[in-house]
C-alpha cells in the first residue's frame, strides 16, 4: 500500500492498484512468478500505479504529500529522541528526488537487492548503486547537519 500510495497520493487508488496486483498474481502461472515473487509484485504494482496515475492525472511528488501520509523506516541514532529523528529523517527523505526516494524505499522497506530494484525501475544495477549512495549521502547531510544544507540539498536531482 505504501509503495502504491507513493505514486498516487491517494489511499483508495493505492488499494485498487494493490488489489489489481494481487488479482494478476492469482491469474499468473505459478511457475512463472514463484522464484521471484517479491520482485514480480513490486514490478506489477509499480507499472499499474504509473498507469493509473497517468490516467487519473494525479501523480504527485512526496514534497507535495503530507509527512503523515508517507511513513519512513525507523532508524536509531545515539543522542537523538526517536520522535525528532524520525521526523527529521522523514522530512529529509521527502525532499530527495523521486528516483532516490524510490530506491531507498525499495532497498530498506522492500528489502530488495540492487538487481531486483534495477529490474523494477528499468535502470541498471550500477545506477541503483549510484542513486542509493547519493540518497544516503543527502540524507546523512540533511539529518546530521541540517543547518549547512541548502534547500536543494548537497547533490542535485541530475546526479541520478
Amino acid at each position: 500500500m505504501r509503495y502504491a500510495r507513493r505514486f498516487l497520493g491517494d489511499v483508495d487508488l493505492a488499494r485498487e492498484v494493490v488489489q489489481d496486483t494481487f488479482l494478476k498474481l492469482w491469474q499468473a502461472d505459478r511457475e512463472h512468478v514463484e522464484d521471484h515473487l517479491v520482485k514480480w509484485l513490486y514490478t506489477v504494482c509499480r507499472n499499474r500505479a504509473l498507469d493509473v496515475s497517468k490516467k487519473e492525472g494525479r501523480m504527485i511528488t512526496l514534497e507535495q504529500a503530507t509527512i503523515a501520509r508517507v511513513p519512513a523506516p525507523r532508524v536509531r541514532h545515539a543522542g537523538m529522541a526517536d520522535a525528532e529523528e524520525n521526523s527529521g529523517l522523514l522530512e529529509s527523505l521527502g525532499r530527495l528526488p523521486d528516483r532516490q526516494q524510490e530506491v531507498v524505499r525499495l532497498k530498506f522497506q522492500g528489502e530488495l537487492s540492487y538487481q531486483e530494484i534495477a529490474d523494477i525501475m528499468h535502470i541498471t544495477r550500477n545506477n541503483v548503486g549510484v542513486l542509493l549512495h547519493t540518497a544516503l549521502k543527502n540524507l546523512r547531510a540533511r539529518v546530521l547537519q541540517p543547518e549547512h544544507v541548502p534547500p536543494g540539498g548537497p547533490i542535485s536531482e541530475d546526479e541520478s
